[in-house]
């Protein structure tokens, strides 16, 4: 396979990035990148996603092959979310992006609100 072309309306490109764009996609990365946790860990640490979303979010994940669902033989059945080693490949650019809006959140919700002067 040769590689993608995210301006070419009709690669495959542009799912992978409306996978990796996903907010609670980020956020799942992003957890995981500590090692694997149960469902109710994740939604724990995420805050404010909804069981549903957060489901299909990691079903979502792991069709993409980024993460592994594994499921335990015990009663009450315990299942954890891992990340891949291509899920793993996510972890720098996704910090990165992270790191840039955790320092510029004031300056961007400054500009919406009309608050941010001209000169800064």
């Amino acid at each position: 396979m040769t590689k993608g072309n995210a301006f070419d309306p009709n690669c495959p490109t542009r799912l992978v990035l409306d996978r990796i764009g996903d907010k609670w996609t980020v956020l799942v990365v992003l957890n995981l990148c500590q090692g694997p946790m149960r469902f109710t860990q994740l939604k724990d640490q995420i805050g404010g996603v909804t069981p549903k979303v957060l489901t299909q979010t990691l079903r979502a994940m792991a069709r993409d092959g980024l993460l592994t669902r594994r499921v335990f033989a015990e009663v009450p059945p315990r299942v954890e979310y891992e990340l891949t080693e291509l899920g793993h490949s996510l972890r720098a650019p996704i910090q990165a992006i992270t790191d840039w809006a955790e320092e510029h959140v004031l300056q961007v919700m400054a500009s919406r609100t009309g608050t941010l002067d001209q000169d800064e």
